[in-house]
Parts: C-alpha cells; sequence; structure tokens
C-alpha cells in the first residue's frame, strides 16, 4: 500500500529550509559530543535523585546532531507514530486522497519541520525508529547549532546551559523509562486519535463553523492545541484532552525536576528560564502563527498548569501524594483535572486524609 505523504520528500524538503547553523567544525562538534556524553550522565543522576524514577533498560545515551539529523530522527519517528493513518489516507478506495498527491501533504509537513530544527534544543525521542535498529532507538538529542547559537547569542554559561537542558530532557527520558505502562499507554492514545479519522474529512465544514463560533463567543479557536484542535471531532476532542492532560503533567513535571535539580548546580538557571519565555512571547508574524498553529502556544501553557497541578498536590500531600500518577493509567489527571488540581486530591487522596 502506498503511503499518503511521500517521507522522503518531506525530509529533503526539511533539510533544505533547516540551514546548517554554526556547527560545521568538526572539532566543535566532537568537544559538544563530548561534553553532552558527561552532563547527561550527570543529569541523569540528579533526576533519578530528585524523583525516584530508575530507567528500567539502563543509562542514558546523549547524541549532538545538527538540524539535518534531527529531521531524519523525526521523520523516522513520526513515519511510525503515524503509519495507522497514512495507511488509511493512502487506501486507494479513499476517492479524496486519490485527488491530491502525496507531495503536497510532504511539502507541508517538510517546511514545519524544518522550521521546528530551527527552534528546538533537546528532545528525548520515545518514539523512535524500527524495531531492528536499537542503536538508533532510545537516545536523547541535543540540536548543537540552536544550543551553540543561545550560548553565543546571550554569553551563556556553557556547561551550566548544557547542564540545565539535560536535566529537562533525562526528565522526560525517566518518566518514559521508568515508568513501564506510560510510554504503551501514550503511544495507544495517539493510535486511538488516528484510528478516528475520517478520511474523506466530511467534519471539516462542521469544525470551521465551531471554531467560528469559539472566536465569536471570545474562545481561542487555536488555544487548545493548534490545528489538531480546531478541526478534531467531539470524539477526538475526549482523546486530546486525554493527551492533554497527559503532555501538562509531563511537561510540568519536567520543568520542576529540572528547577529543583539544578538548585545550587546551576546558579544561572533563572536567566536561561528567563531568556527563555522572552523569546517565546517576543515572537512576531509568521513565527507567532507558526507557533498557534502547532500548538506551541498550548504547550507553552502545559508547562505552566502542569507546575500547578504538581504544587497543588504536593502542597495537600507531599510527594508520596504526586507519585500516585505513576501508578497507572488510571491515576493520571484529566485536563480539567490538571486545571482544578483539587477534584484530582478528591479522588487521590487516602481514604481519611482531608481535602
Amino acid at each position: 500500500m502506498n503511503e499518503a505523504i511521500d517521507w522522503a520528500f518531506a525530509e529533503r524538503v526539511a533539510r533544505r529550509c533547516s540551514g546548517p547553523g554554526p556547527f560545521s567544525d568538526p572539532a566543535v562538534r566532537a568537544a559538544l559530543q563530548g561534553s553532552y556524553t558527561e552532563l547527561t550522565v550527570e543529569a541523569e543522576r540528579h533526576v533519578t535523585a530528585e524523583t525516584g524514577l530508575v530507567s528500567l533498560i539502563g543509562p542514558a545515551r546523549a547524541r549532538v546532531t545538527d538540524r539535518s539529523g534531527w529531521v531524519g530522527a523525526n521523520v523516522h519517528s513520526f513515519r511510525r507514530l503515524l503509519r495507522p493513518l497514512t495507511d488509511k489516507l493512502g487506501d486507494p478506495r479513499s476517492a479524496r486522497m486519490q485527488a491530491v498527491s502525496c507531495k503536497v501533504g510532504a511539502t507541508q509537513f517538510g517546511l514545519l519541520l524544518g522550521w521546528m530544527s530551527t527552534r528546538v534544543l533537546g528532545q528525548y525521542d520515545l518514539l523512535v525508529v524500527e524495531d531492528d535498529q536499537a542503536d538508533e532507538q532510545d537516545l536523547v538529542y541535543y540540536v548543537g547549532p540552536n544550543l551553540l547559537t543561545m550560548e553565543r547569542r546571550y554569553a551563556f554559561p556553557a556547561e551550566e546551559f548544557r547542564l540545565w537542558v539535560a536535566l529537562h530532557e533525562c526528565t522526560h527520558r525517566a518518566q518514559f523509562t521508568g515508568v513501564s505502562w506510560l510510554r504503551p499507554y501514550f503511544i495507544s492514545q495517539v493510535h486511538d486519535l488516528l484510528d478516528s479519522v475520517d478520511p474523506e474529512a466530511t467534519h471539516v465544514a462542521e469544525s470551521v463553523r465551531r471554531a467560528v463560533a469559539d472566536v465569536r463567543a471570545g474562545r481561542g479557536a487555536l488555544d487548545r492545541g493548534g490545528l489538531a484542535a480546531v478541526f478534531a471531532t467531539p470524539e477526538q476532542q475526549v482523546v486530546l484532552d486525554r493527551l492533554g492532560g497527559l503532555m501538562s503533567l509531563l511537561e510540568g513535571h519536567g520543568e520542576v525536576v529540572m528547577n529543583r535539580a539544578a538548585a545550587g548546580l546551576v546558579p544561572n538557571a533563572w536567566r536561561f528560564e528567563r531568556v527563555l519565555k522572552t523569546r517565546r512571547d517576543a515572537a512576531r508574524g509568521v513565527s507567532r502563527l507558526l507557533n498557534r498553529l502547532l500548538g506551541f502556544e498550548a504547550k507553552m501553557n502545559q508547562y505552566a498548569e502542569g507546575e500547578r497541578f504538581i504544587t497543588a498536590v504536593e502542597a495537600h500531600g507531599g510527594r508520596a501524594l504526586f507519585d500516585r500518577v505513576w501508578e497507572g493509567a488510571e491515576w493520571l489527571p484529566t485536563l480539567t483535572e490538571i486545571r482544578s488540581p483539587e477534584q484530582w486530591i478528591d479522588r487521590a487522596a487516602p481514604a481519611g486524609v482531608a481535602t
């Protein structure tokens, strides 16, 4: 069966858009790889001490890459994750897809991925590639050109900044490799969402009408999660809300752990955080539009909402109460509970404990 997206073409488009960045010197690249190899080991140790989460599949491995390498890794990951959808859309029985060239989707995907490659600093790749390519799995990626640009532009102390980034990415790895059920649960939710997609897109007109109604009512149609939320059916929105609750928890937890683990280790952490927030808030024009379309503004809200949830839960019952979220999918907070932590506390706090 032909796939609905020409992934090789998408990768070529993304690489043309990404640009090389200040990363052409092999000596610079080797030095950065050595630095992140050591700092990832250190970061993982601090994350384990802070969270109690221990990887069930061994120590973390760092890979410093250029933008092209990051693009390639993400194309492989998206190709695997989106296979249920691309198989459906590539079905010759879909009259709509017969009339649409797969190059169009590939161009759009490539342009967006190329733009993203100029922004991202680090990433834990939980989705990985094919099962027979073990060396390419379970990697903590660091995008060298973007990191070096930040260090040079803002005169960041390099080792501090690199450890700070490593702490966040190693926290995400601890979540997905220290909690045995979390990765399959996340992927199952994504597949549930993709399985519900209508190849003929008959609901699009209704989705547009809902988005217009949201705007007229003063609600941001894109604020819930970019275009994916705008065009979701009510059934798909249920899954998106589950994923939104999970991602708010994980992103907020990443920020909390990073900040706590950095205390005493990264004196300039406050400055790094301020600069990155200012950089995000200063986005204008096309960058601001892309941020909204891709759901990046919603992602920034996830950080803040997740942090507030964790703070409220720990204020009530300490880390012991918060750690219930790792006991099973039934203890994950919903998006509503993320925003109203007392609701999760009511159902998760042990019997007899005052709420």
